[in-house]
Order: C-alpha cells, then sequence, then structure tokens
C-alpha cells in the first residue's frame, strides 16, 4: 500500500484554509496547525468592534469545516519553531514531522517596533482584539453617564490611525454609530462633543486605489462628519495622549491601529530566506533554498514581472495562490507544476450606508450602487449559508431600522485574581 506524502499546513486564515480545503479528500495526509480553533473572516471585523455583527457570524471552527474529510486533520497548538534540517514543526505541546511544510500564517499589525504603542493602542487582527475595541469603546460612554461631566477629553475623542480600508471603514461605522445609534442609547448625553479622528500619513485615504476612489473616499469621511488629518504620523501614545512629528497632540483614551501589518515569522530560519519579514518564494511559493517548504498569502514574497516588490497583502491573492499550490502538489510530476501570476480583480471599500468605492479593472464607480456590491462580495465570501443568512438579516435590520442589538460588553471573569 503506498504511504500517503504528510501535509503540514501552518495557519487557517484565507490561504492555509484554501489549500487545506484543495487538498481535502485527495490522496495526501493533511494536518492543519492553528493557535485558535476558527477560521475568522477579517474584512468584517470591523463591523464586530462597532456591534452591527456578531463575532460568531465571521468565525467557522475548523472541525465544523472538515467534520466530513477522509484525510485532513486539525491541530490546535500554536508553532513555536520550525526544524527544516530535520522536518519537524515544533509547538507548545508536541513535535509535527512532515514530508512538505506550507507557511500561511499571515500577518499581525505593524507597531514599527515602539512598544509603548502596541502596548495601549488598540489593534484590529483577530475576533478577540474586535471584540476589545467594541468592549472598550462602550464602556467608555458607560463611564461618561456616571460621571456626567467633559472632564476628561479623550474619552470624547476615537483615534483611527491609517487610512486604508480598515481604517476608512472603522472610521464610517463609528460615525454612523454616533449620529443613528448613540443618542438612542444615552439620550441624555450630546454627542455633538464626541469626534472620530481619522489619522493619516498620506494626502488622501485609501493611498493604494484609484484617484477617483481617493477623491470620494474622503468626501464621504467629511459627509459623515469624520476629522481626516492628512499628512500625520504618530509617533507616540501614552494611553491619554496621541503625540504626532508635527507637534500636534490629541487626548484620547480610544486609540484604533490600523497603520500597516507585518509578516507573522516563525522560528526557524536565517534572515537570508527573509525579506521585510516576509518569506522569499519562487514562482511556485518554494521558500528559497527549500525543496520542501513552501509559504503561501500574505507572508510570502514572491518578486515577478508584474509585481517586482511583491504581491499586496490582500485576501485574493492568497487564495489564488493557495489554489495554484494545491493544484501542483496533486500533480505527479514537478515538469507539470504551473507558476503563479496575479490577476488583480480590483479593490473596494465602504465608508458606511449607500458610501463605497470600487476599482475594478477596466471599471471604477462609486455611491450607493457600489455599496450593494459590497454587500453582495462580502456576502458570497461567507463560508456557510447559516452565517450568510445572519448577516443578511442583521445588515437589513439595520438598514430600516438604523439600529442593532449586539452592542453586548462581554468582559473577562475576574476569580481570585485571575481570569476565568
Amino acid at each position: 500500500m503506498e504511504t500517503r506524502e504528510k501535509i503540514i499546513i501552518i495557519g487557517g486564515g484565507f490561504a492555509g484554509l484554501q489549500l487545506a480545503k484543495t487538498l481535502n479528500n485527495k490522496n495526501k495526509k493533511v494536518i492543519l496547525l492553528d493557535r485558535v480553533n476558527h477560521h475568522m473572516f477579517q474584512p468584517l471585523f470591523y463591523q464586530v468592534a462597532c456591534g452591527r455583527i456578531e463575532p460568531s457570524n465571521i468565525s467557522f471552527p475548523f472541525r465544523k469545516i472538515f467534520q466530513q474529510s477522509r484525510n485532513t486533520q486539525f491541530r490546535l497548538t500554536e508553532v513555536k519553531e520550525i526544524d527544516p534540517a530535520h522536518n519537524k514543526v515544533i509547538t507548545d505541546e508536541a513535535e509535527f514531522t512532515y514530508d512538505k511544510l506550507i507557511i500561511a500564517t499571515g500577518c499581525k499589525t505593524n507597531f514599527f517596533g515602539n512598544k509603548d504603542l502596541e502596548g495601549k493602542a488598540f489593534a484590529m487582527k483577530n475576533t478577540q482584539e474586535a471584540i476589545s475595541i467594541r468592549n472598550h469603546v462602550l464602556m467608555t460612554f458607560e463611564k461618561l453617564i456616571i460621571e456626567k461631566s467633559r472632564s476628561d477629553d479623550g474619552n470624547w475623542n476615537i483615534v483611527i490611525v491609517g487610512s486604508g480600508p480598515t481604517g476608512v471603514e472603522l472610521a464610517g461605522a463609528f460615525a454612523e454609530m454616533k449620529k443613528e445609534i448613540l443618542p438612542r442609547d444615552y439620550p441624555y448625553m450630546n454627542f455633538k462633543h464626541l469626534k472620530i479622528i481619522l489619522v493619516s500619513s498620506t494626502e488622501k485615504p485609501l493611498a493604494v486605489m484609484s484617484s477617483e476612489a481617493q477623491e470620494k473616499s474622503e468626501q464621504y469621511l467629511k459627509e459623515l462628519g469624520v476629522d481626516f488629518l492628512s499628512g500625520e504620523y504618530v509617533t507616540e501614545y501614552d494611553g491619554d495622549k496621541v503625540y504626532m512629528k508635527s507637534g500636534k497632540q490629541i487626548p484620547s483614551n480610544n486609540v484604533i491601529w490600523a497603520a500597516g501589518v507585518t509578516g507573522n515569522v516563525v522560528e526557524g530560519f536565517p534572515e537570508e530566506k527573509l525579506i521585510k519579514n516576509r518569506y522569499i518564494v519562487d514562482r511556485y511559493n518554494k521558500v528559497k533554498g527549500y525543496d520542501n517548504i513552501f509559504a503561501i498569502g500574505d507572508i510570502a514574497s514572491m518578486e515577478t514581472p508584474k509585481y517586482p516588490q511583491g504581491h499586496p497583502q490582500v485576501a485574493n491573492v492568497a487564495i489564488t495562490q493557495a489554489k495554484n499550490l494545491g493544484k501542483n502538489l496533486l500533480k505527479k510530476n514537478l515538469s507539470e507544476w504551473s507558476e503563479y501570476e496575479y490577476h488583480d480583480k480590483g479593490s473596494l471599500a465602504t465608508i458606511g450606508k449607500h458610501r463605497a468605492v470600487v476599482d475594478l479593472p477596466f471599471f471604477k464607480f462609486q455611491g450607493f450602487l457600489a455599496w450593494y456590491f459590497w454587500m453582495f462580495l462580502h456576502l458570497m465570501l461567507i463560508l456557510s449559508v447559516r452565517n450568510k443568512l445572519a448577516i443578511f438579516f442583521n445588515w437589513m435590520w439595520s438598514y430600516f431600522n438604523k439600529d442593532s442589538s449586539l452592542r453586548l460588553i462581554i468582559l473577562p471573569n475576574k476569580k481570585n485574581g485571575t481570569l476565568q
């Protein structure tokens, strides 16, 4: 009986999950390793942070996804190190051997080495962080209504650093929350004092999109009452004030960092295998210097004529690289393998109700049509029918009622000085 090749995938994000699904029920032994037990649909984290949808609506347990699989197993563990010399993955609980290894660890928030920022500002790269933002912002208003004063101006400023899609969408969502929801929840508070401040190092928001999208998104932000600070660099945050390179200071107890990402590199590789915290790979996603180790998605840096600096760190690249590698791994001869080529299908972002921008390869549009397109596309990308329906119902309820019932404050339980 032929021994099945053992493939280990580290990370169950867009790239890792797609690869596991491509290899599912094939003649391979697949083990998926992740430190959480579910796949997270990151593009909608901002809606969790604003209380628009439940975390469970965009979280999909791996064991449920592969419940009927004959060849794919999941292990909940955190990878500490890779030992390429002995074909081993070392985790906090066990060691796993492999014939082929695929690194799909994705990205984490980039604080550019500033430990104070990392310790005091909120990131939004996983479900727990999105819930923490929701808890903290809602707790701010609960404290304000008890204090009944504006003694701490920092409570009245929500500062979002970074004007990419995440920052812009979050700013728009909080601005709508300020206008439509908070005055009804807290009728005795004057939310004219509440400021949503978007700090951008670029002159326009959504710098990676077209000039039309940049202009329109800035217009939408201003219509919603967002304070857009362009050409500003945050240098420090001490928990009370945001300090900028220009000398400007903003008091804030609610700072969300959406200013960049960096690769989740696993220990065990020399520095020459990396560039800008991404593994250097060839056109087959094979890590430089190894025949049986691959990297896909945000963690991979592949140089091509079209993308000499590597591909953008977006979901579509991760998914298509995973599909291409999966198909290659199923072929018997290396001579049959196909090189990866990225075909940009466009980009989009939403800035509140009826406000969105869409850049397609041959067509750009904005406004309510773009907003409906954004909603349809994201619904189609959600994995399960049940979750699609739940999100659609929540969106329709919010659309007609301008409200949401998901503003739950769920804090860890403290018992005997420890978190339970």
